[in-house]
């Protein structure tokens, strides 16, 4: 099968499905990930309770906020 790298998953998602990708990253972008960076932080907590690791002064990943903190699995 046929790989497909990231940068054209990207590509599709921004020239097929009209995502702009440049208003998600400005909106990524806050004074708070400037400041974070700064301090040398490796972790950001976004406005939506995201977690943003950043290492040498770049975004790396994204981490959707925790779900179902602290509540037990029945067994």
């Amino acid at each position: 099968m046929t790989e497909i790298s990231d940068h054209a998953v990207l590509r599709y998602i921004e020239r097929v499905y009209g995502v702009d990708v440049a208003a998600i990253r400005a909106e990524m972008n806050t004074p708070a990930l400037a400041k974070a960076d700064e301090f040398g932080a490796p972790v950001l907590i976004g406005r939506n309770g995201e977690r943003l690791v950043i290492r040498n002064g770049v975004v790396v990943t994204v981490i959707a906020k925790a779900r179902n903190v602290g509540r037990t699995i029945a067994r």
